[in-house]
């Protein structure tokens, strides 16, 4: 019986103010990856505390993917009722709909669709829950609030949509905040493309009524967060926005109105102090009694955007956590003596480092920050999907930044191996490259991202590898850019890898990238970026703080973090290619490592051409190969390259033959016109002792298998998929006398299929777990 498990799941995270949370029951932290929701332990169960910030040793990053949704998802919520009830995950999306997520396990790998709500007829844009009163709230780009409430009974989800409010004046909600006033009232915050807040209030039992409107803000507002001034029964509530205008408000919520007497407001000489400070007296009614909303402080400290405001209580202490464009997370506590906020924690970007020399600046700012572990970590997303995690070190009494997760915040287009399989490849819209590797500690192995080794301007659509410290590139440009292994990856590689390396002395020590320029240069480090990660500034009662360390100065076992991986990482480029007049679509490097094959995108013959490439002196072979007329889709050398095969759009393949005594050189040798009905999109070759076979996929839905020792006109064996094939490779190796082939579709399935040594057969199948 064969089995597969999944090994290792790279993807960055949607830039949404709210699309992640975090679970304190299970530590589990959910978030939007494109159409799917991807669990992460960021931390894992302590003695000491109920989870500390150590890596999870079980699943070493993502250790599933929800998938369900048709469009982005941009709202994440976790959903414990007080009740005995299964806990439920929240997702709202693009596709206008609202998933409910079931967890089926008491280790919290397992979540099932369980109800899925389409009332709305807008883009899903926020999120929030009231467990104990069983309500949740959603906002929509049609303008409108649902208030839903949940039952659950024989094992069974109901939700019923009790309450549609049309917003008035109309506005976008892009976040809501539920607060409970007693047992039976409850309070609704709302805000988003205006400059106020929407306060609603139940003056009926699970009914809304719009109470009163908080005006102060100058721009859009982002985020609301709620929260009780401490654990007493009546304690007041805490009301923060944060807002585009780089301000955050707090309001206060008076459970008891009689508390606001004369003697709060104090006047001289009929003079009203409140009213001079504009600090306007909110009335709110509600079906148990009245209560007061008043403005109570503002915060002042960012420089751009506040995307996200986060409450936690820590050791009794009141915290409030905020997340800005300006590249900083920040920790605002009250003052134990005057009461006044004040930020005592900054991590993140500090001023000196924005604008440095690196392929993207400055980071591009933190877009979600969450409060982890009761106030003792914290996590921010930032503009590359990537998650930073901070805990704080009670030791050292300081922030320290540890390695979280990335990945690709846009379609991947293609995937490298090493010649050598140490290390792997992707690249994608996302204008990025990336270096994946399986790092090894003890007896335990994980993958991560080690490096980052192009940042380009240009989505970036295909790549391949030459031989074994050099891979070529192929953008939405004219050219194609070939890269070289500096010294910094070779190190990271043998420390966590143990992949040992001859050349390591001989490679240049780094690259960076000029500004406005998209040519990666090797360098030999900036001083004064070394100087300063030598010296980390960490101080906990300075807003400079940053809390973050460079990969080298930490031990010799630990990650690269995401600053690293940003900045550090590039590779120098070696070389550019001309010759194509369009947009590159596909590269391949033979594997002996001495030619490179290049197309681009073609509307005719003149461009619908395959460029070979000498990689010793980067010379163009003349004359390019001719057979198709539209775009080339995939180009693939045999596995010993006496052939180059290509398919296209055309619906055809070709295959060219080396010629043995000019290496250099190929020649047209078979092709097919019609080898599907729809375009061809991949193609592979089958490692066979006997004859010469590959395989072809394309939108028609097929997997055609053809020998070129048979017949260049009827395939040997057709496999048909449930959705277009977009991408197929095989084992470079015979298991026994088996061809194992992995095929994968437009609808994200990959299948996996043994087939006996002549292809002609399907000895049997098995379809990949989607999760």
């Amino acid at each position: 019986m064969v089995q597969f498990h999944t090994e290792y799941i790279a993807a960055g995270g949607n830039r949404h103010s709210a699309a992640a949370d975090w679970d304190s029951f299970t530590g589990i932290l959910a978030y939007g990856s494109h159409n799917n929701v991807a669990l992460w332990r960021p931390l894992t169960p302590s003695h000491e505390h109920r989870f500390s910030c150590v890596k999870d040793e079980q699943h070493n990053g993502i250790f599933a993917s929800l998938r369900g949704h048709s469009d982005l998802v941009n709202v994440v919520k976790f959903f414990h009722s007080a009740r005995d009830w299964p806990d439920l995950l929240l997702s709202g999306s693009a596709d206008r709909t609202i998933r409910l997520w079931q967890l089926r396990s008491t280790n919290g790998i397992v979540y099932d669709t369980v109800g899925v709500l389409q009332d709305h007829t807008g883009s899903i844009g926020c999120i929030d829950v009231l467990p104990e009163c069983h309500i949740i709230a959603s906002g929509s780009a049609d303008t409108t609030i649902k208030i839903w409430q949940v039952q659950y009974a024989h094992h069974q989800w109901n939700t019923i949509l009790v309450q549609s409010i049309h917003t008035s004046p109309r506005y976008i909600p892009l976040t809501l905040a539920l607060s409970a006033l007693s047992s039976s009232d409850f309070l609704l915050a709302a805000a988003g493309t205006r400059r106020d807040v929407f306060i609603y209030a139940s003056r009926a039992p699970r009914r809304l009524d719009h109470q009163t409107t908080l005006s102060g803000h100058e721009a859009w507002i982002r985020s609301l967060t709620i929260t009780a001034e401490d654990d007493h029964p009546n304690a007041d509530l805490l009301l923060a926005s944060a807002s585009q205008d780089k301000y955050i408000r707090l309001w206060r919520i008076q459970r008891d109105a009689e508390s606001a007497t004369e003697e709060d407001h104090p006047t001289a000489e009929g003079i009203n102090f409140d009213t001079l400070l504009l600090n306007r007296t909110h009335k709110i009614e509600t079906a148990t009694g009245p209560h007061t909303l008043t403005f109570e402080a503002l915060l002042l400290g960012h420089d751009d955007w506040i995307h996200t405001v986060s409450w936690t209580r820590d050791t009794g202490r009141l915290r409030l956590l905020s997340a800005s464009a300006d590249n900083s997370l920040a920790m605002w506590d009250a003052d134990k003596v005057s009461g006044l906020w004040i930020c005592t924690t900054r991590l993140g970007e500090i001023s000196a480092q924005k604008g440095s020399t690196t392929a993207t600046g400055s980071m591009g700012g933190f877009w979600i920050g969450l409060w982890l572990n009761h106030g003792q970590s914290a996590i921010s997303l930032g503009r590359t999907g990537s998650w930073r995690l901070w805990s704080y070190d009670r030791i050292k009494q300081r922030w320290v930044q540890v390695a979280g997760i990335s990945g690709h915040t846009g379609s991947v287009r293609d995937l490298a191996w090493a010649r050598d399989g140490s290390y792997l490849l992707s690249t994608g819209a996302d204008q990025t490259t990336r270096l994946h590797a399986e790092c090894l500690s003890g007896l335990q192995s994980s993958w991560h991202e080690l490096a980052r080794p192009q940042i380009h301007g240009y989505d970036l659509n295909c790549i391949d590898t030459v031989g074994r410290h050099q891979f070529v590139s192929g953008a939405h440009e004219k050219l194609l850019r070939a890269f070289n292994e500096p010294k910094r990856t070779a190190e990271l590689l043998r420390r966590l890898c143990g992949v040992k390396n001859t050349l390591e002395q001989e490679m240049p020590e780094a690259a960076d990238i000029p500004v406005l320029g998209l040519s990666n240069k090797a360098s030999e480090g900036s001083p004064e970026q070394q100087d300063y990660r030598d010296n980390p500034t960490t101080d906990d009662s300075s807003s400079r703080t940053i809390g973050s360390t460079s990969m080298y100065t930490q031990d010799s076992n630990s990650l690269p973090i995401e600053d690293d991986l940003a900045r550090h990482t590039l590779w120098p480029e070696s070389e550019k290619l001309y010759g194509h007049g369009y947009e590159i679509s596909a590269v391949a490097g033979s594997n002996d490592g001495s030619l490179v094959a290049t197309a681009c995108k073609a509307s005719s013959l003149d461009h619908a051409v395959i460029r070979l490439f000498r990689t010793q002196d980067w010379m163009e072979v003349s004359p390019p190969l001719k057979a198709h007329t539209l775009t080339i889709t995939s180009l693939r050398f045999g596995h010993e390259d006496h052939y180059l095969l290509s398919t296209g759009r055309d619906r055809q393949w070709a295959v060219f033959e080396r010629n043995p005594t000019d290496l250099a050189k190929f020649a047209l040798k078979a092709r097919n016109l019609k080898a599907h009905s729809r375009m061809i999109l991949n193609a592979c070759w089958v490692p066979v002792v006997t004859g010469d076979l590959f395989v072809t996929v394309g939108r028609d839905k097929t997997s055609k298998i053809w020998d070129l020792q048979r017949s260049e006109t009827a395939p040997v064996n057709t496999i048909v998929a449930p959705a277009p094939v977009t991408a197929v490779d095989a084992l470079h190796r015979l298991i026994g006398d088996t061809v194992v082939l992995a095929v994968a579709t437009e609808a994200g399935n990959i299948s996996i299929y043994f087939l006996k040594e002549d292809a002609s057969t399907v000895q049997s199948s098995y379809a990949l777990d989607q999760s």
